[in-house]
């Protein structure tokens, strides 16, 4: 599974993804996060299984929701909580659940 993080710059997220990733690992799942800024969206998001955007960036949500549905890709707002306390299994949680409503 791909899962992509997008953020303002792709900083604030690389941790998240890192920690997501590690979850993943004591899940027994094998997983690849990447983490973007918000002008590598379009580029990219076709690539991935799902997104989930940095609560920071939830202005940009109708206009980066549309690329994602063009490109048939599940996406979701990060838990803001989650991404706050940089919770790695939330964040995995979340990601999976999208993942499996779509």
């Amino acid at each position: 599974m791909r899962i992509l993080l997008c953020c303002s710059g792709g900083m604030s997220t690389s941790l998240l993804a890192e920690r997501m990733e590690q979850a993943a690992r004591d899940q027994g799942l094998t997983v690849d996060i990447q983490s973007v800024g918000v002008h590598e969206f379009a580029a990219v998001v076709r690539k991935f299984d799902v997104v989930l955007l940095g609560p920071q960036i939830r202005h940009r949500w109708a206009h980066l929701k549309s690329i994602a549905d063009a490109n048939g890709v599940p996406i979701a707002l990060l838990d803001p909580v989650a991404y706050g306390m940089i919770d790695g299994q939330q964040a995995l949680k979340q990601a999976l659940a999208c993942l499996s409503t779509s």
